[in-house]
């Protein structure tokens, strides 16, 4: 350190006092404005502006061209972390290599996801790796230490986990609550985040949108009771876009703005993503709450310091020691060996779900590829722009020649006639474009992509043509009556700012989307909704526009989708139907789906591609699982991916030719139908009976499932107990590829308990690997489990406990193919009844419930729980009375009334507690008392009506 030199840009002080002393040199003014999203620079320390929050769920997005890796949840089908910890460094570097040539490409990488996939209708299904958390963990740690690095000191990247806490549904998110009850929050949602944080290679996380137990995630004491404590790093904790405003605006859960930031501030939020580039409210706000009292400098200077210590991290103050810092645009961005992993990953996520000897296919054959996504390679909200593309049907023609190849994508073919006027649509030529553009929406990158307007430089469609010169638009019906109509020329129709409607989107896409339509039946004829701004399309004398009052067309079917297909089918050898989802519709952020089912259209197709030739294959290409309950029983192979990047045609076609045998496994639960599932917004995966873990009935195709060309033999399970290891178990089982190729084996370790005393999983993953054999070849895998993930939470003590009993480890090819298994005799803890007396009962502590939902018993902290509809039912195992009591108290608040009665033999009503008017609304708790005559061990029921909200429960003599 020179003399005029300040202690924080010493490198070789310890990194803290370095933090503290930048931190104390920093005015209260230049502090606060450090806790927006867009922190400005200060420019008399000398140090930089710094942005939080680029997004790099599977590549570098929204900053241009990059390479693009197959979605998460198809990262998660790898079940491979070698290969995602890879992924991970390539993402991070080229981030790194881009930030050399724009400095607004952020290092505080907001990825990965690791909401755990519950419900296959949420919409951003994609985002996330596994419906497991010991699978999505796993996934995680990989990918969180990828994107760091191996540098001990210093960080590529600083990853931020998203989206704390609970978090599956997109319809109101902002105001819905997901009610988790303690074994659920700690068994399950909770392990998601855990592992990646304690691993070490995480910077921080993101609150998610909604409330969890009646709770904005923004002002969790999950944050402080849990996060914080399962590491000694100063995490950084980045709100989402718009939900500091949220708490007043939309969940009305603080009065002023003011006083939600210093809730939020005070909660664990450090960095403030709210009004864009624009920092001002958000000082203002802080600055409000610090002179109203309701927060000090104390609370800004903690927030601050976490913001530093990851800037310090990412070597912003050490530029001459940082390793990264001389990774360059050339060396680090679209590399070759970016590019073949693009394509090693593509591969490795490809499941079979279904293969009756048709695959892989026999050279020379002619194939006749169709569907709606055969000629796509389809981007999400979260991708980078394509440097390299290639789609089922360029991967296809590539690998088994042109000239053996037939293409008949499947789309209606229409022309539209205005009744009104009598003229037919047709699409003008585009000219040249008055900016001369040509590339792709958002392929010159763009902060908030939301923000990207629609194309306004080409001409729009007009209606006053004869039929001979009507345009024969494409029409895809994406399911529910959302449409897209394609031009010739390959464009989409598309609506921009000033109304007109136009031939001129690559793809459906943005944060609104403006590409969808619905035909609405009106009079004979069709009226034409554009659901991106929800007024329908007219006919003005310059061209067609939306209006509120729309034209009248007639929709002319010039050729059914399914006939072409038919028709292509019946000329080859083997079909390959590839049907799937676009990730901008039907499912995305914003919006869930509402039905498992293939879209009508697309299912129309499969079936007109089987009856014309038997020897169909259906690869579905998708974001999320799909109920093909008939295909399954009509088709003789079936595979699914995740939109897989820009390599997906290639590795696809690469499959089906046997040059690599699939050895993707699902990472959720493919449901036989809808009626298999829960409410969307039924957290309780216990009560719900869902995952894997829970579900009762049938899975069309079970969690971890996927088949091979080859076969698989597991033999020899062999587990040391966990006295032979101390804190762990390992098992270890040989594995013999018996079939005739060489490929990947995913050994899948399960573990029950077999004689639960409590309603526990059917069984749950507990470790995994992904291994490479020959044919013929044998190896023997071993797994090591720690003691604690045997365990569970007890609801009665507060704490994870591990029982005493036998457990069964299972050796399987997935979750419900278990090839061999091993009882194992665990020493654990004895189960003890409730010590109801000495500590009473805490409502959301229940064993099991019926009709209730957990809320907050205070803004700031604790739960309480209230009946959904009026009436519902806690039941609470165990119950030990001692020598008896003889009066019960009830902390509520609200109105209504409050049951207890003993459950199981000598059932009976014990006491009942009616609530008058609490007053003073929902957080006014008042304690109530009555006779309660109860003595030794027992179970409990207790009865909730009216809008009563129950918190505490005391017994005394």
């Amino acid at each position: 350190m020179t003399p005029d030199q300040p202690p924080f840009r010493d490198p070789w002080s310890p990194r803290a006092a370095r933090v503290d002393d930048l931190l104390g040199r920093l005015t209260p003014d230049e502090k606060t404005a450090l806790l927006h999203q867009y922190a400005p620079a200060v420019e008399r320390l000398g140090v930089a502006a710094f942005r939080t929050g680029q997004e790099a769920l599977h590549g570098v997005a929204w900053m241009g061209p990059a390479t693009v890796f197959p979605q998460a949840v198809g990262l998660g089908a790898t079940w491979n972390e070698d290969l995602v910890r890879r992924i991970g460094e390539a993402v991070s570097t080229e981030v790194r290599a881009m930030r050399t040539r724009d400095d607004r490409v952020g290092l505080n990488v907001w990825a990965p996801t690791v909401n755990l996939l519950r419900h296959p209708w949420w919409g951003r299904n994609e985002e996330g790796y596994a419906e497991d958390p010991e699978l999505t963990s796993a996934i995680a740690v990989a990918y969180t230490r990828g994107l760091r690095g191996d540098h001990p000191d210093f960080w590529r990247t600083a990853p931020v986990l998203k989206h704390w806490l609970a978090h599956n549904n997109e319809s109101a998110r902002d105001t819905t609550s997901s009610s988790v009850r303690p074994r659920v929050l700690h068994e399950y949602d909770l392990r998601a985040f855990r592992a990646a944080v304690e691993a070490g290679a995480v910077a921080g996380v993101m609150p998610a949108y909604n409330l969890v137990n009646g709770r904005p995630n923004h002002v969790s004491p999950y944050l402080r009771e849990h996060l914080r404590t399962w590491t000694d790093r100063d995490l950084l904790v980045c709100s989402d876009a718009g939900a500091p405003s949220n708490l007043v605006d939309s969940e009305a859960y603080h009065a002023t703005h003011e006083e939600a930031t210093a809730a939020s501030l005070r909660a664990g939020v450090d960095s403030f993503t709210d009004h864009g580039t624009d920092p001002s409210l958000t000082v203002a706000r802080i600055r409000g709450a610090l002179e109203r009292g309701l927060i000090d400098e104390d609370d800004i200077d903690t927030a601050v310091r976490r913001q530093l210590s990851v800037r310090f991290a990412l070597g912003e103050f050490d530029p001459g020691l940082d390793p990264y810092a001389d990774i360059s645009h050339e060396d680090g961005w679209d590399t070759p060996g970016h590019r073949a992993l693009a394509q090693e990953a593509a591969e490795q996520a490809v499941v079979l779900l279904k293969n009756d000897g048709l695959l892989p296919l026999a050279p020379g054959r002619r194939i006749a590829v169709a569907g709606l996504l055969a000629d796509a390679c389809k981007l999400d909200w979260y991708s980078g722009t394509l440097i390299h593309r290639s789609t089922p049907l360029d991967g296809i023609r590539e690998r088994f020649g042109a000239d053996h190849v037939t293409f008949a994508e499947g789309a209606d073919r229409v022309r539209l006639r205005a009744t009104g006027s009598g003229g037919w649509v047709t699409v003008p030529g585009p000219g040249t474009p008055e900016d001369g553009r040509t590339a792709a929406r958002g392929a010159e990158g763009a902060l908030d992509p939301a923000l990207l307007a629609g194309r306004t430089d080409l001409p729009p469609l007009t209606a006053g043509a004869s039929e001979a010169d009507a345009a024969e638009l494409a029409l895809i019906d994406w399911g529910g009556g959302i449409l897209t109509l394609r031009a010739p020329d390959g464009r989409y129709l598309s609506v921009a700012e000033d109304g007109y409607v136009r031939a001129a989107a690559d793809q459906p896409g943005g944060w609104v989307v403006q590409e969808t339509f619905r035909l609405e039946e009106h009079r004979g004829g069709h009226l034409l909704l554009h659901l991106g701004t929800g007024r329908h399309v007219s006919v003005a004398a310059d061209g067609l526009k939306v209006a509120d009052r729309g034209e009248r067309f007639e929709v002319v079917i010039t050729e059914r989708g399914e006939e072409a297909v038919a028709r292509a089918a019946a000329d080859a050898d083997v079909v390959v139907v590839v049907a799937g989802n676009d990730p901008h519709i039907n499912g995305r952020e914003t919006e869930d789906r509402d039905t498992l089912a293939l879209p009508d259209q697309q299912d129309r197709l499969w079936r007109a591609a089987h009856a014309a030739n038997p020897r169909t294959v259906l690869a579905l290409t998708s974001a999320y699982p799909y109920a093909v309950a008939d295909a399954h029983a009509a088709l003789p192979a079936l595979l699914w991916t995740a939109h897989g990047g820009q390599a997906a045609g290639t590795a696809l076609a690469r499959i089906l030719a046997g040059d690599v045998s699939p050895a993707g496994r699902l990472p959720q639960t493919w449901y036989a139908a809808d009626t298999d599932l829960p409410g969307l917004l039924d957290y309780d995966i216990i009560g719900g009976r869902q995952t894997y873990l829970y579900f009762d009935g049938a899975p069309l195709y079970a969690f971890g499932h996927g088949l091979s060309y080859t076969s698989f033999d597991h033999d020899d399970l062999v587990v040391d107990p966990p006295g032979a290891h101390g804190t762990t178990v390992r098992a270890r089982v040989t594995v013999t590829n018996t079939g005739p190729h060489a490929s990947d084996e995913v050994v899948q370790l399960y573990v029950r308990e077999a004689a639960p005393r409590q309603d526990r999983p059917h069984r749950r993953l507990v470790g995994h690997a992904r291994v490479r054999l020959d044919a013929g070849a044998s190896r023997t895998v071993e797994l090591t489990v720690e003691t604690a993930a045997l365990g569970h939470y007890d609801v009665a003590h507060g704490a994870w406990t591990v029982p005493a009993g036998t457990y069964v480890f299972e050796a399987a090819a997935s979750s419900a193919d278990i090839r061999c298994s091993v009882p194992v005799a665990v020493e654990g803890s004895t189960p003890r009844p409730r010590s109801v007396v000495k500590d009473g009962l805490s409502a959301a502590d229940y064993d099991e419930q019926t009709g209730t939902a957990i809320v907050d018993r205070t803004k700031s902290s604790g739960d309480a729980v209230t009946p959904l509809h009026g009436s519902g039912e806690l039941l609470f195992n165990g119950c030990d009375f001692g020598e008896g009591v003889a009066t019960v108290s009830v902390e509520v608040a609200g109105e209504g009334s409050v049951e207890i009665s003993l459950a199981g033999a000598g059932a009976g009503a014990v006491a009942f507690v009616d609530v008058p008017p609490t007053g003073g609304g929902p957080y006014a708790y008042t304690t109530l008392h009555a006779d309660a005559p109860l003595t030794g061990v027992a179970d409990l029921r207790v009865t909730l009506g009216g809008s009563v909200r129950l918190a505490r429960i005391g017994f005394a003599g």
